[in-house]
């Protein structure tokens, strides 16, 4: 996911959008600990997702105050 899509998206959006990405590292995680993946570096890309998204309401919680 990209920035600029993550700052294009309203609060409660990416708020939904990060339980998804937090349901999904899970479960690529537990996939990862019993059978493997296909692409290990999933992993990573859902994390950083995940803090982008993390970042970005964090920018806007400072700038609303």
């Amino acid at each position: 996911m990209k920035n600029n899509k993550i700052k294009e998206m309203s609060s409660p959006e990416l708020e939904k959008e990060l339980s998804e990405l937090k349901t999904e590292l899970f479960k690529l995680r537990f996939s990862l600990a019993t059978n493997g993946l296909d692409n290990p570096m999933k992993i990573k890309e859902v994390r950083k997702n995940i803090a982008r998204i993390k970042t970005e309401l964090r920018q806007r919680e400072l700038k609303a105050n």
